[in-house]
């Protein structure tokens, strides 16, 4: 015997260790995982939150620009009218967007990975029928 502790230990004893020294390592991995993640998490909300300020200071932003091409047209013409053609042009382009954006989506229905599955169907069939040889 060389004198260490360890030494003196028998074999399921130092596998009992083991096994709670891993046990207790994944704890703290897991708990170390779950502090990352709520750091993270609350760097992301806090970026969501500076994406929707912008998007409404944005959006603040295109109305004056709006009222300054109405203010500009209505130099040219009566300020109704200027009004109205803005409106209208707006109201085009709003229209090719939202039908541009139907089609996309329309694409995309149903979620499901249509190719992948039917990709794996056949993959199985092969499987099967090799199975059967």
């Amino acid at each position: 015997m060389t004198g260490s502790p360890k030494d003196a230990l028998s074999t399921a004893e130092l596998i009992r260790q083991m096994s709670e020294e891993v046990s207790r390592l994944v704890r703290d991995e897991l708990r170390l995982a779950k502090l990352e993640l709520a750091e993270k998490g609350r760097h992301a909300g806090i970026g969501a939150g500076l994406f929707g300020g912008a998007g409404v200071v944005a959006l603040y932003g295109g109305g004056a620009l709006v009222a300054a091409v109405i203010l500009l047209l209505a130099l040219a013409m009566p300020a109704w009218a200027a009004a109205a053609i803005v409106g209208v042009v707006l109201l085009a382009v709003a229209a090719v967007l939202g039908f541009l954006g139907k089609r996309q989506v329309t694409e995309a229905v149903p979620p499901a990975p249509e190719r992948t599955i039917e990709s794996l169907r056949h993959d199985i069939d092969v499987v099967k029928e090799r199975a059967h040889r």
